[in-house]
């Protein structure tokens, strides 16, 4: 049943975004940082996470769980390390995300090579 509830869950909102980019003239880069921002903001005010803990993957998986992962990354490292903890702790908490997207699109782009157009 958790299987069923994380793909419903991220399902709604893979279909709100792209419900947004279709209603909206806002670029996709533009809606990847507002999703980002309001994982941050909702973990921030302390919503997000008892929301990852109901629907699992389908909410930590999605921008909006990628915005609360820097949230509490910062949250710990100025706990720990004061103002500088502002600047680290975001790249300490998703520096695995970031590792793993840089080290698959390299792989990807090795594999699909780009096709030039004339």
């Amino acid at each position: 049943m958790d299987y069923v509830k994380a793909f419903v869950i991220g399902g709604l909102i893979c279909a709100m975004v792209q419900i947004l980019m279709e209603k909206t003239k806002m670029l996709p880069g533009r809606i990847m940082v507002l999703l980002v921002c309001t994982g941050a903001l909702l973990g921030a005010i302390g919503i997000y996470e008892p929301f990852v803990e109901f629907a699992g993957a389908g909410a930590s998986v999605p921008l909006l769980g990628f915005g609360n992962v820097l949230w509490k990354g910062v949250k710990e490292a100025v706990e720990e390390q004061g103002f500088l903890g502002i600047f680290a702790g975001g790249l300490k908490a998703g520096a695995v995300g970031i590792s793993a997207a840089l080290i698959f699109g390299y792989l990807g782009a090795l594999i699909f090579p780009l096709k030039r157009k004339r």
